[in-house]
């Protein structure tokens, strides 16, 4: 997977601060797009990001141009609840073809790859048969550190959860502003700035959050986070006898890429 420096921490306070409500119809014909959020909105502000915890998970895909006609896309579905994810990872060319895939699954601590070429082989020559999955801790995001892009981007999607709804308060204070209204899905959302500058898409319906874009500090490129059919998830992680640790087979580990 493709790795980019310095890709900073901050990633939780940029999650913390994606709060965002909506508005309905008639309150959007008469406003223009970069007025502030009204104390209403704030209140549904505040709560965005626990919905995501309360509605217990959701289809997520992950879209990150990382370089001049390169894609890293991720589909696939989150456990807000259980803070859990899997994902196929697809990287893409210039040509728009895949160039790699893998099978992710992840936690806010540890990913597993799979659907790895020579891995499996690789692994039973070692003394592993059945093991299919090779696990490692997720890179820390702190200042001055360094993660590969796919690290960033799991943790960035379950960052959008919160344990309790924000202070209302605390939004009206950070330079929310209105951006106006669009389809995403085929439902109506309403589209706000944070004071980051960070954009939020919320349903208009239901005031659930239906993307999320943002710009990665000292990157060039946005990474857009769309969510959808929210509700209940079940993921089930790859067990003892399908997983290798990194740690336990660095040659492996390094031939493969890891």
């Amino acid at each position: 997977m493709p790795a980019r420096p310095r890709l900073i921490a901050l990633l939780l306070a940029l999650a913390v601060t994606v709060l965002a409500g909506c508005s309905d119809g008639s309150a959007a014909a008469d406003r223009e797009p970069g007025d502030p959020v009204t104390s209403e909105e704030a209140d549904t502000l505040a709560g965005l990001l626990h919905r995501n915890v309360t509605e217990g998970g959701a289809d997520v895909t992950v879209t990150a141009p990382y370089a001049e006609g390169a894609v890293l896309t991720l589909t696939g579905e989150v456990d807000f609840a259980s803070g859990t994810g899997r994902a196929q990872a697809v990287t893409t060319g210039s040509t728009g073809q895949a160039t790699e895939s893998r099978t992710l699954f992840f936690t806010d601590t540890d990913l597993w790859y799979g659907d790895v070429p020579g891995l499996t082989e690789a692994l039973a020559a070692a003394g592993r048969p059945g093991a299919t999955y090779l696990e490692r801790p997720l890179s820390p995001l702190q200042a001055g550190g360094t993660a590969s892009l796919v690290d960033v981007l799991v943790q960035l999607v379950l960052n959008l959860a919160a344990p309790a709804d924000d202070d209302p308060r605390a939004i009206l204070e950070r330079g929310y502003t209105w951006q106006g209204q669009r389809t995403v899905d085929g439902q109506l959302a309403s589209v706000y700035r944070t004071g980051s500058g960070a954009t939020v898409v919320v349903s208009a319906e239901d005031e659930l959050l239906l993307q999320y874009v943002t710009r990665l500090p000292d990157q060039t490129f946005d990474v857009t986070i769309t969510l959808g059919d929210h509700g209940s998830r079940t993921i089930t992680l790859p067990d003892d006898a399908e997983t290798a640790l990194v740690a336990d087979y660095p040659q492996i580990a390094d031939e493969l890429g890891f």
